[in-house]
């Protein structure tokens, strides 16, 4: 969809020039990723588009501490990274497995970035799964030059909406080795086989026995069940009923009602809490 209303388009190389322009940006001035999302539906708000994707980010970094990527990485790089290469993270198949949760094809994958799935907080959003499964953390910038950090649990408030405040930038998500170091799980429900996801768990199970639980779609922001060890199957159920009180209630739009959410949810955890054992 041709956005009418824009007229101005600033494509920013490296970090000096991206930091310039935070500043101007408001109501009617955004931040441009892959733009999946923000040429899909009418913006009649928007008058000045920053796009990010000549900024020259490189998109995945790996180093002893763990795994950055960058907000402009693209799905498709994501998924294609090799897990072979990295045979001291066993976690590294969930990246992959998170970026088929979004039911795109490959052509969509090359264009839809990461920092713009988790910015846009939808709670079906595959990316923020990863992210909090993974124990991700979000790196940010702000428009006087400072750096902040945060869980990506955190950083998502509810649909569509994020802590960031006017000026701020995702510029990557970290996700660090300790986690990379856990096996992982990862179930979907959708009411049709291409559909949005209206559940969508991601568990991790630790060299040290410690179990992690995320889940997203169900809720209207992600929650994080975290344990020293596998849980039971009745402690699990209990603390995932408990998710309604502190998130916000099970999650109702088109793709699925609350009721079945939830109950998709508690089975959905079990299969994962099974698998890993």
């Amino acid at each position: 969809m041709d956005l009418l209303t824009v007229e101005a388009l600033d494509r920013p190389i490296g970090d000096d020039e991206v930091r310039a322009l935070l500043p101007g940006l408001g109501p009617d001035r955004t931040l441009l990723g892959g733009g999946t999302w923000l040429f899909s539906v009418p913006q009649p708000h928007l008058r000045g588009l920053v796009d990010l994707t000549a900024a020259g980010w490189t998109p995945l970094t790996a180093d002893p501490d763990g795994l950055t990527v960058a907000a402009t990485a693209t799905l498709a790089q994501l998924a294609d990274l090799d897990p072979a290469g990295f045979p001291q993270w066993p976690a590294l198949p969930l990246l992959a497995g998170c970026a088929e949760a979004l039911v795109g094809s490959r052509k969509v994958w090359h264009v839809a970035t990461v920092g713009g799935n988790v910015c846009l907080a939808l709670p079906a959003g595959p990316m923020i799964t990863m992210a909090a499964a993974l124990d991700g953390v979000a790196v940010v910038w702000d428009a006087a030059g400072a750096e902040r950090r945060e869980p990506v649990v955190d950083l998502v408030a509810g649909p569509q909406r994020t802590t960031l405040a006017a000026g701020e930038l995702l510029r990557a998500v970290h996700l660090p080795a300790a986690a990379l170091r856990g096996r992982t799980a990862l179930r979907k429900a959708s009411l049709s086989a291409l559909g949005r996801s209206a559940v969508l768990l991601a568990g991790r199970r630790d060299p040290d026995g410690g179990f992690t639980l995320a889940v997203t779609a169900a809720l209207p922001r992600p929650a994080v069940l975290r344990y020293p060890d596998l849980p039971d199957a009745g402690s699990l159920a209990a603390d995932l009923d408990a998710l309604a009180d502190t998130h916000g209630g099970w999650y109702a739009d088109p793709h699925g009602t609350p009721q079945w959410r939830h109950a998709m949810t508690r089975h959905l955890a079990e299969e994962i809490r099974t698998e890993l054992r």
